[in-house]
């Protein structure tokens, strides 16, 4: 079991996997935090991300336009757990929309979340023989277009309960 940061975004991750995947790791998952789309998602949620959308360039770059899915073992591995409500998230280049419109189009395409990794990585792992699903945190909520951050103590225990979640999945036999 190894812990690997990948910094933000999907090229940095996609270097990460790729030299992972080099060494032999064969599962994978992203743990990371989100901001939601769906309103009815609040700070502090733990979602299990079942297929991302790309509108980030690593997954355009490599997919063909459609949602891509988690590998599904994975996903059962942390269902059986009970980790995380299931969701499909929107991968994108830039995290912080400053208007409620791309929010407003990614939640009609189905997504309940936006992050900037979970693409990326579930379109490359199956070329590289990697397994990879994704764990996420909601930490920025936008009622009525505003911006509300998860409080830092808050922030460290859930991370901690993400990472627990994960690891035991990787490592169920």
């Amino acid at each position: 079991l190894t812990v690997q940061a990948t910094g933000m975004g999907g090229p940095s991750a996609a270097i990460v996997l790729h030299e992972l995947a080099e060494l032999g790791v064969r599962r994978a998952i992203r743990v990371g935090t989100c901001g939601a789309v769906d309103e009815s998602l609040q700070l502090g949620d733990l979602l299990r991300v079942e297929a991302a959308l790309p509108e980030d360039g690593v997954s355009k770059a490599l997919g063909d336009g459609r949602a891509v899915p988690a590998d599904p073992a994975l996903l059962e591995r942390l269902e059986s757990l009970g980790a995380g409500t299931p969701v499909t998230a929107v991968t994108t280049d830039f995290f912080y929309e400053y208007d409620d419109s791309p929010r407003r189009a990614w939640y009609a395409a189905g997504a309940g979340a936006v992050e900037m990794e979970a693409c990326a990585l579930f379109t490359l792992g199956p070329r590289l023989g990697v397994a990879v699903a994704c764990l996420l945190l909601v930490t920025d909520v936008f009622p009525g277009g505003e911006r509300l951050r998860i409080e830092p103590e808050r922030l460290e225990s859930a991370v901690q309960e993400m990472g627990r979640a994960a690891a035991h999945a990787l490592t169920l036999r």
